[in-house]
Order: C-alpha cells, then structure tokens, then sequence
C-alpha cells in the first residue's frame, strides 16, 4: 500500500480530464488518472493505495467520472481535510470510501498506515501516532461495505 499526497483544491478535471470522459469504464478512466498533474500516478498505483490531500478535494464539475476513475485505480482511500459535496456523495454512491480529517501535513508518502473505519482511527506506524476521524453514519457504512448504493439497494431486494 502506496500514499499519494496532493494538496488543496484538486478538481475532478486533475483526477481526470475532460478529454477521457468518453467511458463510464472505471478500468479505462483509471487508466488517466491525475494525467496532467501527476503522470506516474495511472502506471504506478496498486489495489489498496490510499490518496492524502488537504481542502476541497473534489471540487469542479459534478461528474461521477472522478471517483469511478479513483476506484478502478485501486484507490482504497481518500483521505482529505474537506471535499466537495457532490464529489463526497458521488464516492459513497459507488463505494470508494473518504475520511475528512486534517492529517495532509502528518502523513507522508513512505509513512505506512492503517486505518480503523469502524472506530475513526488512522494509526500512522511509521511515526507511531494516532489520529481521530469521525466515522461515517452507519448507513453509509453499509453503502460502502455493499460497493456502493446500487449494489445495497440490489441486495435489500434480494432479502
């Protein structure tokens, strides 16, 4: 497991831009993840990777592109001081889980780090510190743990 950090203000046209919009193929838009910005970011990142940024991750146009591209990369994580609203629904919609908490400046790339959903805990072992995060609602737990809303609402059908 990998940490990417990006600072403030990342918009849905960094993680991915306009002109690959042309597929809702979460494989193919991971495939130019973060191109302009960060280029070794689509050939290097591996399942389970998890992105640190700082404010207002996510902000820009409203498309569900931007996590799907984050979640067919592999991207476990995203943790972020803020995010966008829409990008913040959008993620929990399709399961790509987020933590608001203001760690960008006390986690590294070469730190490792687990992270206790449940409970609200990043546990840095690098640096052998701990950081509190408030947990998600328990339905949007739920969402998260079934892939996303319709993958839930599929299998409260089948209950």
């Amino acid at each position: 497991m990998r940490i990417w950090k990006f600072g403030d203000n990342v918009d849905t046209d960094q993680i991915i831009p306009a002109e690959y919009l042309t597929t809702g193929d979460a494989k193919k838009l991971a495939a130019h993840a973060f191109a302009k910005v960060r280029q070794e970011f689509a050939k290097e990142v591996k399942e389970g990777d998890i992105i640190v940024a700082g404010e207002n991750f996510g902000c820009g146009s409203s498309r569900e592109h931007a996590p799907r591209a984050l979640l067919g990369a592999g991207v476990r994580c995203v943790i972020a001081k803020s995010f966008a609203r829409i990008f913040f629904r959008n993620s929990i919609n399709i399961g790509l889980h987020l933590i608001e908490a203001d760690v960008s400046d006390r986690i590294e790339e070469e730190d490792e780090i687990e992270i206790r959903f449940e409970d609200g805990v990043i546990k840095n072992h690098t640096k052998r510190e701990e950081y509190q995060f408030t947990p998600l609602p328990e339905f949007m737990q739920r969402l998260l743990e079934s892939g996303g809303l319709i993958n839930y609402i599929k299998r409260m059908k089948e209950n």
